[in-house]
């Protein structure tokens, strides 16, 4: 099938075809004329990309990871049991960012919370606060 119809029946955009190409995701072969023709095999590819790239990982380590992922039916499961300390090291390295943003976040719910409100007095506001 042409990308067209990849793009079409994954809902994924032919820019964005072209690049996992580039990355190594997908291996189309090529026409004489130079046009990409892909499996239909690839569109299970593109879906577990999806995936993969929804769980926070990013094209160079999918690009790893995606020959030994096996679809359960209810998702993607490493199909070598050697990923697991890297799949682990990546969610370690996702913690790390998700509690970065939840400190980043409690830090500005305290700026908001010691604004003043838009409009107000700040003199008067400063002075009903330490009362």
């Amino acid at each position: 099938m042409r990308i067209g119809e990849l793009a079409r029946r994954t809902g994924v955009s032919e820019r964005s075809l072209r690049y996992y190409g580039e990355q190594g995701l997908l291996a189309p072969t090529r026409t004489p004329a130079g046009y990409r023709v892909y499996a239909e095999s690839d569109v299970d590819v593109v879906r577990h990309v999806r995936m993969l790239l929804a769980a926070g990982l990013n094209t160079a380590f999918i690009k790893e990871v995606l020959p030994c992922m096996v679809d359960t039916g209810d998702g993607l499961a490493p199909g070598c049991p050697e990923l697991l300390p890297h799949l682990r090291a990546e969610r370690d390295r996702m913690t790390i960012a998700i509690d970065g943003l939840a400190t980043a976040r409690t830090l500005l719910d305290d700026v908001i919370a010691a604004t003043p409100p838009e409009g107000s007095d700040y003199e008067t506001w400063v002075a009903r606060r330490t009362g």
